[in-house]
């Protein structure tokens, strides 16, 4: 079991941040921005890629009071069973990888990075919500439109990257002496890691129902679809792990044998959470 960073507090109920445009802006991270809109390499030098950031920072002034974008987090007792992490007495069930690696190196789950309940004391992890609500649209203007709803995306993860920080060196506390600039955050340089939902490593959006029930994600006005897809679009969701050996992955493929187990764990029928997986099939 990888060494954990001690924890220094938990809560019993999630607790809401709200910031300004202003305030989150400087986390975007715009790689990821500029990807979206299918510019990378070379063309991030062009006069395309000139003129969409311009018109983002000009949409961003006029989103200044406009758009609001919140956090809800949670800090909870954990421990690891198996392939699942128990967090407050909910069980939360995850997938490991199934592909072996050529280098031979362990096939890996979130759940390696909890400590075992075998192993007796608990652990802590975090669970959130990150969302952005405005009123703003343009459907007359499919351009903007457009640079609109990616703007929301960057602004919910961004947001997500000022709450985390904020998590690690206050609410939590257990990174309280670190000094890392906004670079670094963005270059994921700091103790833990932030699994969201959809990303490789916790590839089922179905599982927000269960961090739903943890969270009460209307309390930021997000609602799910029947899938799991949070709504408003420019929303996050995902966990907080401490563990120091932590680290992203690729759940990759998985067989129908994973499926099954993930579905009985889950208590949802095999047939359906086929639909729910069908991309790791």
């Amino acid at each position: 079991m990888p060494g954990a960073a001690k924890p220094c507090g938990f809560m019993r109920r999630a607790e809401i941040v709200t910031y300004d445009v202003n305030e989150v802006a400087p986390y975007i991270n715009w790689s990821y921005f500029f990807h979206a809109w299918g510019l990378r390499g070379a063309a991030l030098q062009s006069q395309t890629a000139g003129e969409l950031i311009g018109d983002a920072r000009q949409l961003l002034a006029e989103m200044q009071g406009k758009a609001r974008p919140q956090g809800l987090f949670r800090l909870c007792t954990a421990w690891a069973e198996g392939d699942d992490i128990v967090a407050d007495g909910t069980r939360i069930p995850l997938l490991r990888q199934q592909v072996p690696h050529a280098d031979g190196s362990p096939l890996l789950c979130l759940s390696d990075f909890v400590r075992p309940a075998s192993l007796g004391g608990d652990d802590r992890i975090g669970i959130f919500a990150t969302t952005v609500r405005t009123d703003l649209a343009f459907p007359e203007d499919p351009y903007k439109d457009m640079l609109l709803n990616t703007l929301l995306d960057r602004l919910a993860e961004a947001a997500t990257e000022r709450m985390h920080a904020h998590v690690r060196r206050e609410a939590w506390g257990y990174a309280r002496d670190e000094r890392l600039g906004i670079g670094d955050l963005l270059a994921c340089r700091y103790t833990g890691i932030r699994p969201a939902v959809g990303y490789p490593c916790l590839p089922d959006m179905s599982i927000n129902f269960i961090l739903d029930s943890i969270l009460n994600m209307c309390r930021i006005g997000i609602s799910l679809t029947e899938n799991g897809a949070m709504r408003p679009h420019g929303s996050v969701s995902g966990m907080m792990l401490a563990c120091r050996e932590s680290r992203y992955f690729s759940v990759g493929p998985i067989g129908e044998d994973q499926l099954c187990d993930y579905a009985r764990r889950r208590g949802i029928p095999a047939a359906r959470m086929r639909q729910y997986l069908a991309a790791l099939l």
